[in-house]
């Protein structure tokens, strides 16, 4: 024999009651099939009471449609021969119940009792008309064997009357489906009661268990138990197997698939619970049965959440060493109904922590209070506080137990993320580690979290992409191309969720197309400000946060600070924050240490080259950088490797400024400013203390033809062709090539024009190439080199991504 059960989803339409009497009519041995009001029906109920019991004349339209969707569901499924027959049992019911609403309405008073026997008519009336549905079916009043008795001024299971009852009827009956209406019961005294909202699950595992159940299988609208709430993370797994004790964490922190409950009766019997999807039934659910963790399972199975809490706080020094303040807390709260979830305890007994619903907590304050009140009034506690707006977390999972540093990593992961935990408890079993937040972070906690411990597929960065010029629409294209790639062999999605021109700024949690984004910039309305941009983006409040910043604007740069304290991670393509004054550049640091997130700027100096990353290794491993001799301007070596007889210096740099390789401005080039905020870069990631003040500037351009606008110099830059073809032909006899170089040695820092011969290892320098010499106390007698592209949007691009990928630290 079989339990099912039906939910108020699967019952809630024609169309679902078919998939119903499908799934049941299939099943090869008896079963117990216990039904839920039709969707939706047991909170009409509700509201319609409570609408008449402020007079509202507005309760008669709802009365109506109650009544109609009742009669709507028998026209639409219920076979014509017995519609007669079904309505001669259910307009009388409904009668009833507008009865009871008219009562209600007369004397303006709704009381638990008369509540109780108003929503007990939804299953009453679903369960009725479903047994005339199934082919076979009898149908059966739970009241007649469901006790409920009273403690603290609430429903509870009468076990003992119960079972007696149930075995009394069903032992000698002969059936093949029993249709049972879930959720209502009776007192002792006949009256109606309840086993509170979602009780049909526990009307089902109660008879399940009284009467040894094969199975209990709880059908709902989805495939099984999930990893985490869908509605939050998109990317949520059906969990295939859970223990006992695993579910019923789940579910006493929130998961929504079963009524907690529902549980006990079943794992005192060891009868599995299955979780079946009424609308896919060929999905196979997940199986609850008890079962010993594998060492080589997940660390945790899920993650739940109750987003209504209040953590109430008593303290006081008086508190040390007394034996009993707890059992006068909790009993205090026990007597008055209310319930705690969540119990945290310093150590040194100096205050006691505990959750609530925040509908309990001022009810709870005001009983504590006055439990209290002696050691209030006498200091020995100091007070009893609350505090509201906050979430709880659980994580959970039996193999925690064989697992080290889950807690570690768990705190760790949130702090990373800027979700700062207030109280926290974790059992001696380490099934379940709990704590409370703030409810504003917990979307971004539940999903970190998901993402962190491996419950998803894949890991998710959120991107956020500043500038879609030649580097940022080239870094677009690079992360489109490579996604399918990324997802498939390293489990890494980049989702690009804000973007910003220097015109709009578009900003989407369930992310944006990389190729089709132009469209969106241009619809937006939201004006690209660094107020709008700081805002959306820290207001997106998401976890795993990326700015990508690939404009050349000193405000963004500004934001970094702001961006870095709010725990999201910075990669700059824009050199200003990194050579700014030192004391800036030193603090965006500090910050990033300290918040524990990412600030990549590798593409300030040499395009895609590793040139930071590899003076931050060497210098992490020990080694000391003593001298830096670099061309670092990609533009500039450009220009003189073109520079000829035919191409004069004025046409050299027009070429450079179209083939990309110049920034917008190439007098930014020209005037050695780029490469001294370069060289600047790399001191301080070599240790040494620099400004670009402090840097000695021998420039071959005069400082006049940088003034005035970008037309005026590219109308008088020509007067130097004639000077620059002179100098050229001259080294050009004589063996030698212009660089532009930096020069840092033991501290000092210089750039300037050189001359080299064809035994430098500069000479051979081609196109708009980089080389950086790093001369160590390892790398002393022959200096290490690197070498290669170091201009050009592509490459920049590419070593931006590079970047990204790095904060997402996959192999």
């Amino acid at each position: 024999m079989k339990v099912l059960k039906f939910g108020g989803t699967s019952v809630g339409t024609v169309e679902s009651l078919r998939n119903v009497k499908s799934i049941v009519e299939g099943q090869e041995e008896p079963v117990i099939v216990v039904v839920s009001a039709l969707g939706g029906i047991t909170d009409q109920l509700i509201n319609t009471a409570r609408l008449a019991a402020q007079g509202d004349i507005s309760y008669l339209d709802n009365y109506a449609r109650i009544v109609e969707r009742h009669h709507q569901v028998i026209e639409g499924i219920v076979p014509q021969a017995l519609q007669l027959d079904l309505l001669s049992i259910v307009n009388p019911l409904l009668e009833e119940l507008g009865n009871i609403y008219r009562g209600i309405s007369l004397i303006k008073d709704l009381s638990d009792r008369t509540l109780d026997i108003v929503v007990s008519y939804g299953e009453r009336l679903s369960s009725v008309i479903i047994s005339k549905i199934i082919d076979g079916a009898i149908h059966l009043d739970s009241r007649n064997f469901i006790k409920t008795e009273k403690q603290w001024n609430k429903h509870v299971l009468d076990n003992d009357t119960t079972q007696r009852l149930v075995h009394g009827i069903f032992d000698d009956l002969k059936y093949n489906v029993v249709i049972v209406p879930g959720f209502i019961a009776s007192d002792n005294a006949g009256d109606v009661t309840n086993l509170g909202r979602g009780g049909s699950d526990y009307t089902a595992a109660i008879l399940a268990a009284a009467l040894d159940a094969k199975v209990l299988e709880i059908w709902t609208d989805v495939d099984g138990f999930m990893t985490a709430d869908p509605r939050v993370i998109s990317n949520a797994l059906i969990i295939d197997h859970l223990s006992f004790t695993e579910a019923m964490e789940l579910c006493n922190f929130g998961a929504k698939v079963i009524y907690p409950p529902t549980i006990y009766p079943v794992f005192h019997k060891n009868i599995p619970i299955y979780i079946k999807n009424t609308f896919n039934p060929t999905a196979p659910g997940t199986c609850i049965s008890e079962q010993h963790p594998s060492p080589e399972g997940k660390a945790i199975k899920g993650i739940s959440s109750i987003n209504d809490t209040c953590l109430i706080t008593v303290q006081g020094l008086g508190m040390v060493g007394v034996i009993g303040i707890n059992s006068r807390i909790f009993n205090a709260l026990a007597k008055n109904g209310i319930s705690v979830f969540l119990v945290s305890q310093a150590a040194s007994e100096n205050n006691t922590s505990f959750a609530v619903r925040n509908g309990d907590a001022d009810h709870a304050l005001e009983v504590l209070r006055e439990e209290f009140n002696a050691e209030l009034q006498s200091g020995t506690l100091s007070e009893i506080t609350a505090e509201h707006n906050l979430a709880t977390v659980a994580i959970v999972g039996e193999n925690m137990k064989h697992t080290t540093g889950i807690a570690g990593k768990l705190f760790n992961t949130l702090g990373r993320n800027g979700i700062s935990v207030i109280a926290c408890a974790q059992g001696a079993s380490e099934t379940n580690i709990s704590f409370v937040i703030e409810l504003k972070d917990l979307r971004k906690a539940l999903n970190v979290i998901h993402d962190s411990f491996f419950l998803s597929d894949t890991q998710v960065l959120n991107l956020f992409v500043v500038g879609v010029g030649h580097v940022g629409s080239n870094l677009l294209s690079q992360i489109h191309a490579q996604q399918e790639n990324l997802l498939e062999n390293k489990a890494l999605r980049l989702r690009l969720v804000g973007i910003a021109n220097s015109h709009t700024c578009v900003f989407d949690r369930e992310g944006l197309d990389t190729e089709n984004y132009q469209a969106r910039l241009a619809e937006s309305d939201i004006e690209a400000t660094p107020e709008n941009i700081r805002n959306g983006v820290i207001g997106m409040n998401i976890f795993n946060s990326v700015f990508v910043d690939c404009t050349a604007s000193q405000e963004i740069a500004a934001l970094y600070a702001d961006l870095l304290s709010h725990n999201i991670n910075v990669v700059a393509a824009n050199k200003i924050a990194a050579s700014s004054d030192y004391e800036s550049y030193i603090e965006l640091k500090r910050i990033a240490n300290k918040k524990d997130v990412k600030f990549l700027f590798e593409t300030n100096v040499g395009a895609g080259l590793p040139i930071i990353n590899t003076i931050n290794n060497l210098i992490n491993s020990g080694d000391k950088i003593l001298k830096i001799e670099a061309v670092l301007s990609g533009t500039l070596n450009y220009i003189f490797n073109i520079l000829s007889s035919d191409i004069a210096m004025s046409k050299a740099i027009m070429k450079a400024k179209e083939a990309g390789y110049s920034e917008p401005d190439p007098r930014v080039d020209l005037s050695g400013k780029d490469v001294i905020r370069k060289i600047v870069i790399l001191a301080r990631e070599a240790g040494y203390r620099v400004e670009q003040s402090d840097v000695v500037a021998n420039l071959f351009i005069p400082a006049k033809y940088f003034e005035g606008s970008l037309d005026d110099f590219f109308a008088t830059i020509g007067e130097l062709d004639e000077e620059f073809e002179a100098y050229r032909a001259k080294a050009e006899k004589e063996g030698h090539h212009f660089r532009f170089v930096a020069t840092l040695d033991n501290g000092a820092v210089s750039v300037g024009l050189q001359r080299v011969d064809s035994v430098h290892p500069f000479y051979h320098l081609e196109g708009s190439n980089n080389v950086i010499l790093l001369t160590t106390e390892r790398y002393n007698e022959y200096p290490m080199a690197i070498k290669g592209y170091g201009a050009g949007a592509e490459v920049t691009a590419a070593g931006v991504f590079s970047d990204i990928i790095g904060i997402a630290n996959i192999r």
